[in-house]
């Protein structure tokens, strides 16, 4: 599911539509109602300056970012990183060490 979404955000990026800073603020509303449908670059100065997104997006490339740090997560525990568990168990020894 995650390399799907990926690709579907990219190929919104590649077809996102594109406003100046100054029709951003003239036309607000109309922003908002695109940026519910799909990305809306603003640039300023002829640059990308930021992308606006609907609420929905923004939570599904939250959620797709926390599925990438658990991965990466359990990729360094298969390395041999502590675990969440053996963390907590050394920090909370180092504590009492120091009581």
């Amino acid at each position: 599911m995650a390399i799907m979404s990926i690709m579907v955000f990219i190929l919104e990026v590649a077809a996102m539509v594109t406003i100046t800073s100054k029709e951003a603020k003239e036309k607000f509303g109309a922003l908002v109602d695109t940026a519910r449908r799909e990305p809306v670059t603003i640039t300023k100065h002829n640059r990308p300056t930021v992308v606006v997104i609907s609420s929905e997006r923004y939570a599904e490339l939250e959620t797709l970012e926390d599925e990438l740090w658990a991965a990466k997560a359990r990729e360094a525990e298969k390395k041999g990183y502590l675990s969440t568990e053996e963390s907590e168990a050394m920090i909370q020894g180092i504590m009492n060490a120091e009581a």
